[in-house]
């Protein structure tokens, strides 16, 4: 790249309630970054956070707008969960093949631990939040994959924030 800065993804990975966004709102203001979170985009044009139509094209123009903005030199986080192994890996080969550093950066917790937060953000609410019970994330806690290590070391390592 010869002098020119290389772009960086991070991927904040995991379930609902384990710090994601608080990971990533730190991170974008002391690396600095731009963080993309389709929590917040869909809140504030109007769609249920919990439907896939709209949650699948946005992040998919995300993904889009996360290579072009890293190509340029920019670091990018996106928020999305990256619940699959499949999902983590198509977008670390994708952002390899534009020369593109990728960090993943996994958020684990308990069932327990994660409704003790939900139910205390259930209760606050927020712009960019959607109820969850405990039904949804011991449903959901059954399908993330959790990244083991060989998977990690894939990635890049993470820059100190």
């Amino acid at each position: 790249m010869d002098g020119e800065r290389r772009g960086r993804l991070i991927l904040v990975c995991g379930l609902p309630g384990s710090g994601k966004t608080t990971l990533a709102t730190r991170l974008a203001r002391e690396l600095p970054a731009v963080r993309l979170c389709p929590d917040e985009w869909l809140d504030r044009l109007g769609f249920d956070l919990h439907a896939p139509g709209p949650r699948d094209r946005l992040e998919g123009l995300f993904r889009e707008h996360a290579l072009d903005l890293a190509r340029l030199g920019q670091t990018v986080i996106l928020e999305f969960g990256f619940w699959s192994r499949a999902e983590r890996d198509e977008l670390r080969l994708r952002a390899r093949q534009v020369g593109v550093a990728v960090e993943l950066r996994y958020l684990g917790a308990s069932v327990d631990e994660l409704w003790e937060r939900l139910a205390i953000r259930n209760r606050s609410g927020g712009a960019g939040t959607a109820v969850v019970t405990r039904e949804m994330i011991e449903e959901w806690a059954t399908i993330f994959e959790t990244p083991d290590e060989g998977e990690l070391a894939l990635f890049d390592e993470p820059r100190l924030a």
